[in-house]
């Protein structure tokens, strides 16, 4: 299979590279702008493939994405591309729209083009798979779950442009007949995560025996998902997935902050014995602006009408992610190198 995969230099993105680009029965085209979230590092374990190659382009450049398609002539893409951290777009939405709004209409419009000139059974066979949030859906209270159907409530600029860039993807199926697919998934985590998230950043703070910032009391709720397991259901979805329907995916593994976080201080304890305890170091700060209470998954369509489960738990996940920061200091360190210190985003009110 032909495969294009937008962010493919990007935590969820690089992870999908390098699952399809193992298989010599794949041709994968990564389309990534390699912005500062994007580390060519994350997939040098296949950079050197015959069967990878790396489009260094915006996906709002309208001709690069027009050529991208009627050069390599995908079979299917993957569309994981985009602005993803909340504070960030506090600080700056306007890359958000740019790259998620625009960019997915830009891509929208470049895969449209070149599928209307296919024969009728690779018109059938193609699909362009649109990767979301959970944030879309807003904030859930103590109860409940997040379902294909719950209605759109987005609360940050993130969120908002996520959802303007669902909205498309579904259009696009629902006005030109093109074979798109939605997922929405629940919170990432995994090796190779930029360290502005949430579990890095405090993973990466305790090495360093730096304060651990958590938001308000840290009472928060995420589902979270192993990156892999999450490689998995959008291979899944690939191949069983319904053009025009919606999967919802999670990691069925719902947390407070302060929950994950003693996690990886027990972690860090174990590996660093004798030190004291890294719990010590938690700082709790000002809450972040429009903070979402809580996002829970219900997977059940996913589960029963294409047979997904994830695979990893949270003890289990959390530990494998841990040990890979502390193994591979050489991939974070070039990170902190450069522009990004562990330093406090989206902190205005």
């Amino acid at each position: 299979m032909k495969l294009i995969v937008t962010g493919g230099l990007g935590f969820i993105g690089s992870a999908v590279v390098r699952h399809f680009s193992a298989s010599t029965e794949n041709e994968v085209l990564n389309i990534d702008n390699c912005t500062y979230a994007g580390n060519p590092a994350s997939v040098a374990t296949v950079a050197y493939n015959s069967n990878y190659q790396h489009l260094l382009a915006d996906i709002a450049d309208a001709a690069a994405m027009t050529s991208a398609f009627n050069d390599f002539q995908p079979d299917a893409v993957l569309h994981l591309a985009a602005e993803s951290h909340v504070d960030r777009s506090i600080d700056g939405p306007g890359d958000f729209i740019h790259t998620n709004v625009v960019g997915t209409f830009t891509l929208l419009q470049a895969a449209r083009d070149y599928w209307d000139k296919l024969p009728e059974n690779q018109q059938n066979s193609f699909r362009f798979i649109h990767v979301s949030t959970d944030e879309v859906f807003g904030s859930l209270g103590e109860t409940g779950a997040f379902s294909e159907t719950t209605p759109y409530n987005p609360n940050s600029p993130y969120s908002a442009s996520k959802a303007g860039s669902d909205h498309l993807a579904r259009a696009w199926h629902h006005t030109f007949g093109m074979p798109v697919i939605v997922t929405n998934c629940s919170n990432n985590y995994g090796p190779y995560q930029f360290p502005e998230k949430l579990i890095p950043l405090v993973t990466l703070k305790a090495l360093a025996g730096e304060a651990l910032p958590v938001y308000g009391r840290g009472t928060n709720i995420r589902d979270w998902l192993y990156v892999d397991d999450h490689v998995s259901a959008l291979a899944c979805v690939l191949q069983k997935g319904t053009p025009g329907e919606t999967y919802n995916i999670g990691g069925q593994c719902e947390l407070t902050n302060i929950e994950v976080i003693n996690a990886i201080c027990d972690i860090l304890d174990q590996r660093q014995p004798g030190q004291t305890p890294h719990a010590n170091l938690i700082e709790y700060v000002q809450d972040r602006p429009g903070h979402d209470f809580r996002y829970a998954m219900n997977t059940t369509k996913i589960s029963t009408e294409l047979g997904w489960t994830p695979a990893e738990n949270f003890a289990t996940g959390i530990e494998k992610t841990v040990n890979w920061y502390i193994d591979n200091a050489d991939w974070w360190q070039s990170i902190l190198d450069g522009s990004y210190r562990l330093e406090r985003l989206g902190a205005q009110s």
